[in-house]
C-alpha cells in the first residue's frame, strides 16, 4: 500500500510536467480546481483505468490516440453521463429548443410566395445572399457556448477520422444502444443512439444516432455534415439543418 500511495504521489508531481500547459496550473493539480489533495489521485486513477482527463470547465475528455490529436467529450452537449442523450440542437442554433420546424429554424426566411431562403451560412445564390461561410462560426456554435470557449462542434474531418481510424461496436450500455468507439490507443467513448427531432417527435431513439459537425455541405447549404450512427453502419452524412441532432464536442485545444 505504500508503494501505492507512494507511486500516486509521484505521478501527481511528475505528470503535469509532461504535459504543453502544465505551467498555468498548481504542480500536482491533475483535476485544475486549484487544489492539490485527494481529489487528484481519484483523478489519475480515472485517467490510468479510462484515459479520461476533466477540462478546467468540469468536462471530461478522452485522448483516443488520434492522428490529429483530436480530444473527444465524454458526453454529450447537455448530458451528465455517456449514456445520456443529451439536448438537442438544429444546426448553428445555441438553445435546445421542444419543436423543430422549417418554420422556427434561425437562419431560414421566407418571402410573400413561400419560398424558402438561407440568411447565414450560403454558398448558392439559389437559396439567397451568399456568404461562403462554410464553417459554424464561435457565436452559433452549441458546444462553445454551453460548455466554453475549450470546446467547439467537429470538422468534418474529425469525424472522417474518428470513424476511419477508431474501432466500432454496437453495444448496450445502461440499457441504451450506441455504440463503443475504441481508439488506436485503447481508449473508449460511448455515443448513444439519440435519434433525432423532426418537428416535436423524438424519432429512432435507440435505433439511430446522428451528431452535428460545424461543417456546412456546401453542395446544397441548407443541409450540414453530421456523423450518422446504426447497428450496422455508422460514417459521415448530411442531414437538413433544422433538424434537432444531439452534439458531441472536441477539445478546441489538441494540448492539455
Amino acid at each position: 500500500m505504500k508503494k501505492f500511495i507512494s507511486f500516486l504521489v509521484l505521478s501527481l508531481l511528475v505528470l503535469p510536467s509532461l504535459v504543453s500547459n502544465a505551467q498555468e496550473y498548481f504542480r500536482g493539480d491533475v483535476n485544475l480546481d486549484g487544489h492539490v489533495d485527494i481529489s487528484d489521485a481519484t483523478c489519475l486513477i480515472d485517467y490510468l483505468l479510462k484515459g479520461s482527463w476533466p477540462d478546467a470547465d468540469g468536462y471530461e475528455y478522452v485522448d483516443l490516440g488520434l492522428p490529429s490529436g483530436t480530444l473527444w467529450a465524454t458526453c454529450n452537449v447537455g448530458a451528465n453521463c455517456p449514456e445520456e442523450y443529451g439536448d438537442y440542437f438544429a444546426w448553428s442554433e445555441t438553445v435546445p429548443k421542444d419543436e423543430f420546424t422549417y418554420e422556427n429554424y434561425k437562419w431560414w426566411y421566407f418571402d410573400e410566395n413561400g419560398y424558402r431562403y438561407i440568411s447565414k451560412y450560403n454558398t448558392k445564390s439559389d437559396f439567397g445572399p451568399v456568404d461562403n461561410k462554410t464553417e459554424m462560426e464561435p457565436e452559433d456554435d452549441a458546444a462553445r457556448v454551453n460548455m466554453g470557449t475549450s470546446w467547439c462542434l467537429p470538422s468534418l474531418e474529425q469525424v472522417v477520422e474518428l470513424v476511419n481510424t477508431c474501432v466500432w461496436q454496437w453495444t448496450e450500455r445502461s440499457g441504451v444502444n450506441g455504440h463503443l468507439v475504441t481508439g488506436p490507443n485503447g481508449n473508449t467513448m460511448f455515443l448513444p443512439a439519440a435519434g433525432y427531432y423532426d418537428g416535436s417527435s423524438l424519432e429512432y431513439v435507440g435505433t439511430y444516432g446522428i451528431y452535428w459537425s460545424r461543417s456546412l455541405y456546401s453542395y446544397l447549404p441548407d443541409r450540414a455534415f453530421c456523423l450518422y450512427l446504426d447497428s450496422q453502419y455508422w460514417d459521415s452524412e448530411d442531414f437538413s439543418r433544422y433538424y434537432g441532432h444531439v452534439i458531441r464536442a472536441v477539445r478546441v485545444s489538441q494540448a492539455r
